[in-house]
């Protein structure tokens, strides 16, 4: 945990200073901006970058609203197919989605229509009467949702809409997910998280309860038993580790816990921030980390990855932004080694230099090393072995780590759903997780109905 960094100093810049630092990548568009930037779209028929999108949001016919100033209308066609639309417009990497297939990029312009930019404005400047929708008239039926992520909150806020009644169990403090805890704090500022979940809890019937963490204090034979049915929206809480010596060594932790002690500080200067910083991995939780250790004083950060830039599952966009920010980066290298000082202490790391060759990744026993007074893992996460300890949620069949679901998000435990970053489809973005959430809701809900009508003959 970020205990490990206590012996550092903190961030020397003022508080002031520091808030600066991460104020939004992307400053929204104003009115005018808006108003020009829509204009350009073509609205295609069939457009593409519609059909690329995970959520299915009509991208052409919410531009065209905002284009004729019709901004309610715009919000309401992205939040029915995506309740998380501000925080997606955000986050989403649509470099690579919907922005990667718009067909301006392939006019004189050469550039796509900016279209996380104009939802987000849509979002931003929405004003309607209460919610935007109203609940269907009541089932009668409850459902336990597990994770306040962006799947369990886009599962509640749908199953809400169809007239169930749902209580959300969230092991941490607040709801929100990585949208509350792991996501750069330049990219989702003035406690947007949070006034989202305000915001989708407020069509009703929805109830979130904090501090209950499956396998611990919450259990899935419980849920089964009470509820008309579970979903499981448990994201990936455990850091994957290194397998080297000193892992758990002062000075070497998880990227996620300092990224989530970043987002929660009220004083950023309050935080230790270590002079020369190794950052493990080559995401956008990996790019985030740097970025931000950067952005708080550290006067080194080195990013290190065992393969090449085209092989880094963060995107071009994001590499520019760890570059543009004097993060240095370095491929072809893995960890061989942590390197301990003689207080037990992480003062660098040994890494090997790698190849590719015959189809396969290999050490070149050339080796180098690396100063540093802290070292940051962001190779992946995984579920947590203790979420899924009881009797029944053993039962759970899995892919890999990951739990085994058919196509309509069914576990092989009836009544018992799962979808978002713990299921094996997918490719663990916040968008895809709130598709998973809403087809699973329609799945429960159409799964309850038919179960009451064969009992009803």
């Amino acid at each position: 945990m970020i205990d490990s960094l206590k012996h550092m100093r903190h961030a020397q810049s003022s508080k002031e200073e520091l808030a600066g630092h991460f104020t939004d990548l992307a400053p929204a568009l104003t009115v005018r901006q808006a108003a020009i930037e829509s204009a350009r779209c073509l609205y295609c028929y069939d457009a593409p970058c519609s059909r690329i999108c995970p959520s299915e949001i009509d991208v052409a016919s919410f531009i065209r609203n905002i284009n004729d100033r019709n901004v309610n209308g715009a919000a309401a066609g992205i939040l029915k197919q995506n309740i998380l639309g501000g925080s997606c417009a955000r986050v989403c990497p649509t470099e690579i989605l919907c922005e990667d297939v718009c067909v301006r990029n392939h006019d004189a312009e050469g550039q796509p229509v900016k279209i996380a930019l104009l939802q987000r404005f849509a979002l931003d400047h929405m004003r309607f009467d209460g919610h935007p929708f109203r609940r269907a008239a009541s089932t009668g039926k409850r459902i336990a949702v597990v994770g306040a992520g962006p799947a369990g909150l886009s599962c509640a806020h749908r199953l809400s809409m169809l007239g169930n009644d749902v209580v959300i169990y969230e092991a941490l403090d607040k709801a929100g997910g990585l949208n509350e805890y792991g996501i750069a704090k330049y990219k989702l500022t003035d406690n947007f998280a949070q006034k989202e979940v305000e915001f989708l809890i407020g069509i009703g019937g929805i109830e979130i309860r904090c501090g209950q963490k499956l396998g611990e204090n919450l259990h899935l034979k419980d849920l089964h038993a009470e509820y008309d049915a579970v979903f499981l929206g448990l994201g990936l809480g455990a850091s994957r580790q290194l397998g080297l010596t000193g892992e758990d060594a002062p000075g070497l932790l998880a990227a996620v816990d300092y990224i989530a002690a970043l987002r929660q500080a009220e004083d950023l200067s309050s935080l230790p921030v270590p002079q020369r910083a190794i950052v493990i991995g080559a995401g956008n939780t990996a790019i985030d980390m740097a970025v931000q250790i950067q952005r708080l004083g550290a006067e080194e950060v080195t990013l290190v990855y065992r393969r090449g830039f085209d092989a880094m599952s963060a995107t071009h966009h994001e590499q520019e932004i760890a570059k543009s920010n004097q993060v240095r980066m370095l491929t072809w290298a893995q960890p061989q080694q942590v390197l301990l000082d003689e207080k037990g202490r992480v003062r660098g790391m040994r890494f090997e230099k790698t190849v590719f060759q015959a189809n396969r990744l290999i050490g070149t026993g050339i080796t180098f090393e690396i100063a540093a007074d802290a070292v940051f893992k962001a190779i992946g996460q995984q579920l947590e072995e203790e979420v899924l300890s009881d009797p029944l949620a053993q039962l759970l069949q899995r892919d890999g780590d990951k739990i085994h679901v058919d196509a309509q998000f069914r576990t092989v435990l009836p009544g018992i759903y799962a979808g978002g970053d713990c299921v094996a489809p997918g490719q663990d973005l916040t968008v895809q997780a709130v598709q998973h959430g809403k087809l699973a809701a329609h799945a429960i809900h159409n799964d309850i109905q038919s179960k009451r009508e064969a009992e009803n003959g």
